[in-house]
């Protein structure tokens, strides 16, 4: 798996761009309902936690039943919009670094152990890790 780490490795490349964002910009809501630019990074971190879950316990279990999660209330609970800037980058960047690691050494063998979606589809553990990088990507291009 690496080159899903290599791209991941390679998303975070970002880091600086979101740095030079400053403290009000990231705080914007560009509408009601609308996640401020440290709620969409802090969403990633949630999709970290949740994806970094599936990504170990693929490895030792071929198969796996965990919930989704509900978006809206990680974001909320975890109050991003009042953490400061950087702090949530900061986050963002070092759990993702050690997320391309683990991807890195994934065991080749496991691949192919499924876990069943919230939406009762049985995806694989290689289209979970390839999809984080696509669902990140998406959600940066809202920030930068």
């Amino acid at each position: 798996m690496k080159s899903i780490a290599e791209e991941l490795e390679s998303v975070l490349k970002v880091s600086d761009r979101l740095r030079a964002i400053d403290e009000n910009n990231a705080s914007l809501r560009p509408g009601p309902g609308k996640w401020s630019k440290k709620e969409i990074l802090g969403h990633l971190i949630d999709s970290a936690a949740n994806n970094h879950q599936r990504f170990v316990r693929l490895q030792l279990g071929q198969r796996l039943e965990l919930p989704g999660y509900e978006q809206d209330g990680w974001v909320s609970v975890q109050h991003y919009q009042d953490r400061a800037w950087p702090d949530v980058v900061g986050m963002w960047e070092t759990y993702n670094r050690h997320l391309a690691f683990v991807i890195r050494h994934v065991d080749p063998k496991c691949l192919k152990n499924k876990w069943r979606a919230p939406d009762g589809q049985d995806v694989d553990l290689e289209f979970i890790m390839a999809d984080y990088v696509v669902h990140m990507r998406h959600h940066l291009d809202q920030i930068v």
